[in-house]
């Protein structure tokens, strides 16, 4: 596993919002669902997204854009369109009046807008709860990514178009994994371009020494690594691992075990509810209930309990 594939093998999209528009302006939409990331292709037409005092960024077919939340933004026909619609959180859709728009913009099954022949047809997902595992990716991607269509190639667009408009048994599942795979997709792809700041863990795993470390960490998180473990794995020096891991990325070998255990402990606190806190600390490699209390409320500022009861 390596450290892309680690950071977003946990987060799953689970019941995501996925939904065609179909638009004809004038349109604007205020986007105030606070969803941590949303994918956004346009597959005709144009659109516009205006985030804050940033620049507008137009959108045309065969883009794509990941949007970082939860601060709002606009998608818009053009940047100066007052919004007439407002995206609440839950993907309750109003006028800037308050009135439910749930109705009258319906246009069938995962679709939705103003003209069923819009100029204008966008494929939206939105993964309306953060997987705690994503954390460090999300913290490495900026506000808003976009992939213009000349700039990488997939076949997911298109699918994801033909299958958002079936309606058959498991059919949220499989528009969740697609989902899933536009999401690696982009990241990939944006994290590959010339001149992207990539984070630090992610430019790692090409390095021999450090990759390998990364590698060993993530796979294996119970086992009871130590500094000088893991560099005799490697057949190198405590000392040269630790200082080329921090340099590469950005924290010690231990510090990064650490963040790791409690990214996987919460991820799995959430998605097995069954699960006991002694279970869950014997898989993340914690020697007991208490030691991975601790370590979470240090860490994190809450209770595995308390974290568990959030959702």
């Amino acid at each position: 596993m390596d450290a892309l594939a680690g950071l977003l093998d946990g987060p799953r999209a689970r019941g995501a919002f996925l939904l065609r528009s179909v638009l004809s302006p004038p349109w604007s939409m205020r986007i105030q669902d606070r969803a941590p990331l949303t994918v956004v292709a346009v597959v005709q037409g144009h659109a516009w997204i205006v985030r804050g005092d940033a620049d507008a960024v137009r959108l045309g077919k065969g883009d794509v854009a990941i949007v970082r939340g939860p601060d709002p933004y606009l998608v818009a026909d053009s940047p100066g369109t007052e919004p007439q619609i407002i995206i609440h959180p839950g993907q309750a859709c109003t006028t800037v009046d308050g009135e439910s728009l749930a109705q009258a913009m319906d246009l069938g099954l995962r679709t939705w807008g103003n003209d069923p022949f819009g100029e204008t047809v966008m494929l939206t997902g939105t993964y309306e709860t953060a997987g705690e595992i994503s954390g460090r990716l999300m913290a490495a991607l900026p506000g808003l990514i976009v992939l213009p269509a000349d700039s990488w190639e997939s076949h997911l667009i298109p699918l994801i178009r033909e299958e958002i408009g079936r309606d058959e048994p498991g059919q949220e599942a499989v528009l969740d994994r697609l989902l899933d795979l536009l999401l690696i997709a982009i990241v990939r792809t944006w994290f590959a371009r010339p001149g992207t700041p990539a984070p630090g863990w992610y430019r790692a795993q090409a390095d021999a020494v450090v990759g390998r470390a990364l590698r060993m960490l993530q796979n294996n998180p119970a086992h009871p690594w130590t500094v000088e473990l893991l560099a005799g794995e490697i057949g190198i020096s405590r000392a040269a691992l630790a200082r080329r891991f921090t340099d590469l990325v950005g924290e010690p070998p231990m510090t990064f075990l650490t963040g790791w255990r409690l990214s996987l402990a919460a991820d799995l606190l959430l998605d097995e509810p069954a699960a006991t806190l002694e279970a869950v600390a014997a898989r993340v490699g914690y020697g007991s209930a208490f030691a991975l209390s601790a370590a979470f409320k240090r860490v994190r500022g809450i209770s595995p309990q308390e974290h568990r009861r959030s959702r």
